[in-house]
C-alpha cells in the first residue's frame, strides 16, 4: 500500500499543474490545513533536480501568502473560524494564558514553528489573534519559510539520488518517521502552549 501511494505521489510530482499543487499545499498549510508541502516538494525536486530553487521559491512565497491568510484568521475572524481551529489542534484554551507573552516573544515562535515540523498553522492564527506586530510576523515568515524550504529542496539538490534510493528501500521507516515528525509537532503544540 506504501509503494502504491508513494508512486502515486510521485506521478503526481511530474504532472504538468505539479506546480499548483505545490503551491496550493503550501498556502493552505500555513493557514489550517495539517499536511505539510514536503509531500510534494520532496519528490518534485527528486523527479527534477534542476528546479529545486524554484519549487523552495514556490514553496515560500505560497506558504507566506497561506501564512497572511492564517494572521487575517486570526486578527478578524478569530472566534467564528481562529478558535475551531485552534480547537482542532487543541489549543481552545491556551489564548488568554499565552495572549501577553506572545507579544513579547511571539517572533521567536513563528520563526521556530516556521522552520520546524511544529503546526506553524496554530502559530499565524495566534499572531493575529494576539496582535503580533505584523512587520515582525512577515520577517520571520520570510526568512524562517524561505530557510525551511531551501535547505530542504538544496540538500535534495545536492545528495537527491542517495536519498532516493535509501526513501525507497525504506519506504516503510520513511512513513513512520513523517509521522511521528507530524504528531510529534502537534503533540508539542499540547505541551508548549
Amino acid at each position: 500500500m506504501l509503494r502504491k501511494l508513494y508512486d502515486w505521489v510521485f506521478k503526481l510530482a511530474e504532472h504538468k499543474r505539479a506546480t499548483w499543487a505545490l503551491a496550493g499545499f503550501s498556502f493552505v498549510e500555513s493557514s489550517f490545513f495539517p499536511i505539510p508541502p514536503d509531500v510534494l516538494l520532496i519528490p518534485m525536486v527528486l523527479a527534477k533536480k534542476h528546479r529545486w530553487m524554484f519549487y523552495a521559491a514556490i514553496c515560500t512565497v505560497a506558504s507566506i501568502l497561506g501564512a497572511f491568510l492564517g494572521y487575517y484568521i486570526g486578527a478578524v475572524l478569530y472566534e467564528s473560524i481562529g478558535q475551531p481551529i485552534l480547537a482542532f489542534y487543541g489549543k481552545e484554551n491556551a489564548f488568554d494564558s499565552i495572549a501577553a507573552w506572545y507579544n513579547k516573544w511571539g517572533g521567536w515562535g513563528v520563526l521556530f514553528a516556521a522552520i520546524t515540523p511544529f503546526p506553524y498553522k496554530v502559530l499565524t492564527i495566534f499572531s493575529g489573534a494576539t496582535g503580533l506586530n505584523f512587520a515582525t510576523f512577515v520577517i520571520v515568515s520570510i526568512v524562517g519559510r524561505g530557510l525551511r524550504f531551501f535547505i530542504v529542496a538544496g540538500l535534495l539538490y545536492k545528495v537527491g539520488d542517495p536519498i532516493r534510493e535509501f526513501i525507497e528501500k525504506r519506504l516503510g521507516l520513511m512513513f513512520t518517521i513523517g509521522m511521528v515528525l507530524l504528531v510529534g509537532g502537534f503533540a508539542a503544540v499540547k505541551f508548549i502552549f
